[in-house]
């Protein structure tokens, strides 16, 4: 609808604002009060519905530049960030971009993130995935604490996890092809945030 429309809308509720305390002074009956207050509320409930689809709107272009200036796999935008933070800084700064650090679904998914943070990040990185065993030791669970059903762990060298209580947050090396280790959550790495494409 857009800044004219929502103008509009705001000088109409404004209006019947005005048009009703001119007449409060004056006895109305019962019928135009209730008419002057359905309206209202009517104008009021459209202001809602047009804030509610701007941000709709905002969402949607905020995402658009997300993967433009990352790329978009299956149905979900990844955006590197090449700053080393520990693993609660790097998901802290995707939660305040509306996102969640990556958590690849699929081996295909994982390779393609692989090859990305490759591209944007450096071929010798390691990028914090969103996966931890905090809360119980070996129970590897997603940011939204699900379990995880994917899983790319290193197995034939260092057979990962092998951190016990001490590494409890997951990275996904770009040196050992895109497998997975697990991590000192204090240790400072490169992050991938993802966004979900509805």
């Amino acid at each position: 609808m857009g800044a004219r429309g929502l103008w509009m809308v705001l000088c109409l509720l404004l209006l019947a604002h005005c048009s009703l305390q001119q007449n409060s002074s004056k006895k109305r009956n019962g019928k135009k009060d209730s008419a002057i207050n359905a309206t209202i509320e009517a104008l009021q409930k459209r202001v809602d519905d047009i804030a509610q689809e701007l941000n709709v709107l905002k969402e949607q272009q905020a995402l658009q530049t997300v993967c433009l200036k990352g790329t978009k796999i299956h149905g979900k935008c990844f955006l590197a960030n090449p700053v080393k933070k520990s693993f609660h800084a790097a998901s802290d700064d995707c939660i305040a971009k509306g996102g969640t650090l990556s958590t690849p679904l699929t081996g295909d998914e994982n390779d393609q993130l692989y090859s990305y943070v490759r591209q944007s990040i450096g071929p010798d990185e390691h990028i914090w995935l969103g996966i931890n065993d905090m809360i119980t030791d070996g129970q590897w669970v997603d940011q939204s604490g699900s379990n995880v059903r994917f899983k790319n762990w290193e197995t034939e060298i260092t057979h990962q996890p092998d951190g016990g209580r001490s590494q409890n947050c997951a990275i996904l090396s770009t040196t050992a092809n895109g497998r997975w280790f697990d991590e000192n959550c204090r240790a400072e790495k490169a992050s991938v945030c993802e966004f979900n494409i509805v």
